[in-house]
């Protein structure tokens, strides 16, 4: 609280008039910036929890197709796609664990380089609680990449027709890529058409793609 003073001219009395400085507007501004900033910090891990979901969709559904190509039987078909879901997560795992700790060294190394100059001690811990976990990464987008590849094993496990199982993955990742093309544009403040179709079809491509080399390799009689 601050005050200024004024003289009344007719009495030639002070008053004093009390001054707020704008002490509360500054703190709901950074109140406002911390609330952005652990929303950012959010959006960044709903989009990579995306991105490894549509990750372990693609890449599972690819995979089965690809041996479906050569091997008619839902257990070959099934079989190839828990392979794909596991490597897939646990690759997953590793790759973000490694990644996110030789970014949590380096950041660490910084702050205790800060901290060596001035000594504060409270503020090295505050800081290292604010870094990423590589364990809790390392999870996320394993659990992440395993949601996705789920999708075309739950379409494809109770179906033995083989064609009628291939519509059926089919109709099953293009859904869940309408759906993740359509949550990562909203994320990124994309266009919702344009992106989704661009994720759509992209999976259909690396679908085919798979499908058909794997076709023509069995032809050769590898199979």
């Amino acid at each position: 609280m601050a005050s200024i003073i004024t003289m009344n001219h007719e009495n030639q009395q002070a008053t004093t008039i009390p001054i707020q400085f704008d002490i509360e507007s500054n703190q709901i501004q950074e109140a406002n910036e911390n609330i952005i900033f652990d929303y950012a910090k959010r959006a960044q891990w709903l989009r990579a929890a995306v991105l490894g979901a549509n990750d372990g969709l693609l890449s599972t559904a690819s995979l089965m197709m690809g041996v479906s190509a050569v091997r008619h039987d839902v257990k070959s078909m099934i079989l190839s796609g828990i392979v794909g879901l596991v490597a897939g997560a646990c690759s997953m795992a590793i790759g973000e664990f490694v990644s996110v700790y030789s970014q949590y060294d380096i950041e660490m190394s910084q702050i205790k380089r800060e901290i060596m100059k001035n000594g504060n001690i409270e503020e090295l811990e505050r800081k290292k609680r604010n870094l990423p976990s590589p364990a809790k990464a390392a999870a996320a987008s394993a659990s992440a990449f395993a949601v996705g590849a789920v999708v075309p094993l739950l379409a494809a496990a109770f179906i033995k027709n083989y064609l009628v199982r291939l519509i059926v993955v089919v109709v099953a990742v293009s859904l869940a890529l309408i759906g993740f093309g359509g949550l990562s544009a909203i994320m990124g403040r994309a266009p919702m058409v344009k992106s989704t179709v661009r994720v759509l079809v992209g999976g259909w491509l690396a679908m085919v793609v798979t499908f058909g080399l794997t076709k023509a390799v069995g032809s050769t009689g590898l199979n």
